[in-house]
């Protein structure tokens, strides 16, 4: 095999994976231990953080939807990087997801509640396609920690 083309495959490895790293519960603890939220629930409400921290399809957008995926119920949406949140009255609710495919979780909230989603990428026929996960709090603060701002449309459903 020549030397390009274990680079190339190297390079491909590496775009395939995602080029996210694995952090230690304890290191993610350690980390927020002295870092406050960038918002907290309005009063009455909970609100949700999608966090997206893997790079794998980095330039397609992911739209949050909530409720329906009508344009009227997007939150905003995140790139490779970035996190965004938004508000939800109290209730049960569905959240999609919006790549090459549909994705979606059911969260049920109640007021002061404060809820990590994860949008995680995948290779896609077109671009990426993604799926949903719930993460623990310290988790979730720790992404919102690392990451950057995304889009937000509108901050309260």
């Amino acid at each position: 095999m020549t030397k390009s083309i274990k680079i190339l495959g190297l390079a491909l490895a590496i775009l395939f994976t995602g080029c996210t790293s694995t952090v230690s519960p304890e290191l993610m603890k350690k980390e927020i231990v002295d870092y406050n939220l960038p918002k907290s629930p309005e009063k009455g409400k909970a609100i949700v953080y999608t966090v997206r921290p893997s790079f794998l399809g980095g330039i397609v957008k992911f739209n949050m939807h909530v409720d329906d995926k009508t344009p009227e119920s997007e939150m905003g949406y995140t790139q490779a990087g970035n996190y965004i949140y938004f508000n939800l009255t109290p209730g049960t609710h569905t959240l999609y997801s919006d790549a090459e495919n549909w994705a979606d979780i059911t969260v049920t909230v109640k007021a002061g509640d404060i809820v990590f989603i994860e949008q995680i990428p995948s290779m896609g026929i077109l671009y990426a396609r993604n799926s949903l996960n719930r993460l623990e709090n310290y988790k979730g603060t720790y992404h919102v920690k690392k990451l950057k701002l995304g889009t937000i449309l509108k901050k309260d459903r």
